[in-house]
């Protein structure tokens, strides 16, 4: 209940200052937004984190697939060995999230 309560107000907060700002503030911090995200150092370091995201998931599929076994569903178990075998390529998912 706390999180939904904290939630709540970040929402209601951000709606409140947003109106406030005004479209000029907004576009404003969109440009800024754009930099940082431009950024290479920035770039780099979400590159490193989706690596080592990649890695502990894979050590996760193993620990969970030793424990779980056959009981895995094969549609799961194809999906994941589809996506750890992209031979490279960029592939977006079901989802609209690309395997980067």
């Amino acid at each position: 209940m706390r999180y939904k309560l904290t939630f709540v107000v970040g929402l209601a907060l951000g709606y409140v200052i947003g109106t406030r700002a005004g479209r000029e503030r907004y576009e404003q911090m969109k440009k800024s937004a754009r930099e940082i995200s431009q950024n290479p150092a920035v770039r780099n370091a979400a590159e490193s984190a989706a690596q080592t995201g990649r890695q502990f998931a894979g050590k996760a599929y193993h620990a969970v697939s030793d424990k779980v076994g056959d009981k895995l569903p094969a549609s799961v178990s194809d999906r994941i060995h589809a996506l750890r075998h992209h031979n490279g390529q960029v592939t977006e998912d079901d989802w609209g999230v690309s395997n980067t």
